[in-house]
């Protein structure tokens, strides 16, 4: 009877992984007004993309404020300081392998920006989508009411009404979501990940 002989596991080599095996993360910024849609589409997609095995977390914006910027006003370097945070546990969730989809309306350009550096600099992929949602259609939708407090008097400072929206100039997808289903518009933003390769 011949002994069995033990040899090492052999580790297989990364560079020669399969393609199947390997599994990319990239960050997804949906902006747009307050009700523009961008957390159902964001929740539409996501639902896609884990059907198919994918590994997805939707950044809420409130959930943010809630649990990781509790404190955080709405001034200008607030915002700021607000969306750098979410741009960086975005970027640190897709450069681990997840598709970070973050419906959070980040104002101004230059915060953007400075996210998606952020990501370039580490070779991460980033998207932005604008939802551009026209202020008229998202006061009627009014989903968290904020439109009405405003008109009201009981709140100031609302995102595109009497405080700044600054519109990307050339996001990577621009959705008109007044003109199309949740479904279309989830469906566009996974053709836009399709055709970069990201699922």
């Amino acid at each position: 009877m011949r002994a069995a002989r033990m040899t090492a596991p052999q580790i297989p080599s990364t560079s020669h992984a399969p393609r199947e095996n390997h599994v990319t993360g990239a960050t997804v910024w949906l902006t747009g007004l307050p009700s523009a849609g961008k957390t159902t589409i964001a929740h539409e997609l996501a639902r896609t993309l884990r059907a198919e095995g994918h590994r997805v977390e939707v950044l809420d914006g409130d959930e943010i404020r809630e649990f990781l910027s509790a404190g955080l006003g709405f001034s200008r370097a607030d915002r700021d300081t607000n969306v750098q945070r979410i741009g960086f546990v975005a970027e640190l969730l897709a450069r681990n392998g997840v598709l970070a989809l973050v419906p959070v309306i980040a104002p101004f350009t230059d915060s953007r920006e400075a996210v998606r550096k952020r990501h370039q600099a580490g070779g991460t992929a980033y998207l932005e989508v604008h939802v551009a949602t026209p202020v008229e259609v998202c006061s009627v939708r009014d989903v968290k009411g904020l439109y009405a407090k405003q008109a009201a008097g009981e709140i100031s400072g609302l995102t595109g009404v009497d405080d700044p929206y600054e519109e990307p100039e050339s996001p990577d997808l621009r959705i008109e979501s007044q003109d199309q289903t949740v479904q279309e518009s989830a469906a566009a933003v996974y053709a836009l990940l399709n055709e970069r390769g990201l699922v």
